[in-house]
């Protein structure tokens, strides 16, 4: 890999976040309603005028924007917004729900890539049975189900009428002294037992997805000549296929699932609605909700930096797992 890969996939990541963010503030500054018709109550003409000021909504959208920018860039996230005008920081928020997020999308995707991948790498080398047939088409009528009709399905049926599991709610795998205190649902059990549900709604579909993706990669991998030679030294097939077969066909499967780290957030935002689990996604929606289009902007922002950030990760460590890519760039 080249010296300046890094600086361009740096570059990337700039240009992504700030296309993204300043789009986002071009669409609020032409909504139908005026942000001062939302947030500027205040009758009196001046007092009308200063809070203008405060908001910075006398400014064209491009200055907008670049004070918005400045402020992010400080560590200011900006505010929710209430008539008076009354602030609230959106860090508040953001540091409470990004990690509850981050939580349901590790579990997500730890989930996923512990099924997909040996039902990949079974349905490839049974290519053609009835094993490879029947789970292409379990595969296809799971990934036919959205992520919010199964979670429904779900939270009524398991949840309600079977009561397995609780239905709606969040609970911290840690009892800090404050939950204790408020008698919150709290500790390990508690907190699995809540994300089951959400879990499983979220990664069934990325599981009938990485399991196609891994293979026709592997199905592709096991006809080249390093396979066939492994096999005539006598290797066991369990052996090819963890050891030879899975490393190179495994580059489209963690690229995809780089890619669906920032598309799970915008899934969490209707799980997390659904079971009531108050993460960002449950955030955004709110703020859309209420109309607090500042807050709305910082979320954005975050979700465009995380979405970027994982898949230059992932880029960069792609020459680590295949170094054919590696030379394809150079």
């Amino acid at each position: 890999m080249k010296s300046t890969e890094p600086l361009k996939r740096l570059a990337q990541l700039v240009l992504v976040v700030l296309g993204s963010t300043f789009l986002v503030s071009i669409l609020i500054r032409l909504l139908p309603v005026g942000l001062e018709d939302i947030y500027v109550v205040n009758p009196d003409p001046a007092g009308r005028a200063r809070e203008i000021r405060n908001l910075g909504l006398d400014l064209n959208p491009f200055a907008f924007y670049l004070r918005w920018l400045n402020g992010f860039i400080h560590g200011d996230f900006g505010s929710y917004v209430y008539p008076g005008p009354t602030f609230v920081p959106v860090s508040q928020y953001i540091t409470r729900t990004l990690p509850v997020t981050l939580q349901l999308i590790f579990y997500v995707q730890i989930v996923a890539l512990t099924i997909s991948i040996p039902l990949g790498l079974l349905s490839a080398y049974k290519v053609g049975t009835r094993i490879d047939r029947f789970i292409s088409n379990g595969l296809f009528i799971f990934s036919s189900i959205p992520s919010f009709v199964l979670a429904l399905i779900l939270a009524f049926y398991i949840g309600v009428k079977l009561g397995w599991v609780p239905p709606l709610g969040y609970a911290q795998p840690f009892c800090s002294a404050e939950d204790i205190d408020r008698a919150n649902a709290c500790g390990i059990r508690e907190h699995f037992k809540l994300m089951v549900l959400p879990v499983v709604s979220l990664s069934v579909p990325l599981i009938a997805s990485y399991t196609r993706l891994l293979r026709t990669d592997v199905i592709a991998t096991l006809r080249e000549d390093f396979v066939t030679m492994a096999a005539s030294k006598g290797l066991s097939n369990q052996r090819i296929l963890w050891t030879h077969v899975f490393r190179p066909s495994s580059i489209t499967l963690f690229t995809s699932a780089a890619l669906n780290m920032g598309g799970l957030i915008g899934g969490a935002l209707v799980i997390e609605t659904i079971f009531s689990i108050p993460g960002i996604g449950f955030e955004i929606a709110l703020a859309i909700a209420s109309r607090q289009y500042f807050a709305l902007q910082a979320y954005i922002a975050i979700i465009a930096f995380g979405y970027v950030f994982f898949n230059v990760i992932v880029d960069l460590t792609i020459g680590r797992i295949d170094p054919r890519s590696r030379e394809r760039r150079q």
